[in-house]
């Protein structure tokens, strides 16, 4: 699970520094973690496979990540191109989201789809820009569903965080409970998304 050690990772300065320990302290937490998500999710879906993916960062050349994360999707050749299944870590918090980047095809059937979700589960968070530490209450839900059929660069995120002061080692059994939970109830989205 996350330590205090793996936040402190965001602090450390270079490039090549920073990435040293984040393949180090929270790589390996990527694919423990990732590994249990991505069972549970496979149970779900019983003839798809799934796969893990975890960022590697490799095309900066200067400015050290400010978050990092992996992914679970259908593709083994990369996750950005569909909705996905996102653990990640962020200087004050880790997160677990539903994620639709990049400009997938098929962006504005998403958006369409999304629209029969009316209420999201309590405690959810939305985010709009997978590059931007911000997240806003669920009460969002229809504007950027609306943002993303219209703005070609739009994107949307759907799930939980959890706050870096809960990583103190006594709670990690509650949190991977938690994290489960929270993948079962993204669960039936995701399915709607993926229907032909």
């Amino acid at each position: 699970m996350f330590r205090k050690k793996s936040f402190e990772v965001f602090d450390i300065e270079g490039l090549d520094a920073r990435m040293q320990a984040v393949r180090s302290e929270i790589q390996p937490v990527f694919m423990e973690i990732g590994e249990v998500l991505k069972e549970r999710i496979s149970q779900a879906f019983p003839e798809q496979d799934f796969y893990l993916h975890i960022a590697q960062h490799r095309r900066r050349t200067s400015h050290a990540p400010e978050n990092t994360w992996s992914a679970i999707g259908r593709q083994k050749r990369g996750y950005k191109m569909e909705p996905h299944f996102q653990l990640g870590i962020w200087k004050d918090y880790v997160f677990i989201y539903l994620s639709i980047i990049d400009q997938p095809k098929g962006q504005q059937d998403y958006a369409d789809k999304l629209t029969q979700f009316g209420a999201l589960p309590a405690g959810f968070v939305l985010s709009k820009d997978h590059t931007q530490p911000n997240f806003y209450e669920t009460s969002h839900f229809s504007e950027l569903i609306t943002r993303l059929k219209k703005v070609k660069k739009a994107e949307l995120e759907i799930g939980k965080v959890w706050e870096a002061s809960r990583f103190d080692g006594k709670q990690d059994e509650v949190i991977l409970q938690e994290m489960l939970e929270t993948v079962d109830l993204l669960l039936p989205i995701y399915k709607g998304l993926m229907e032909e």
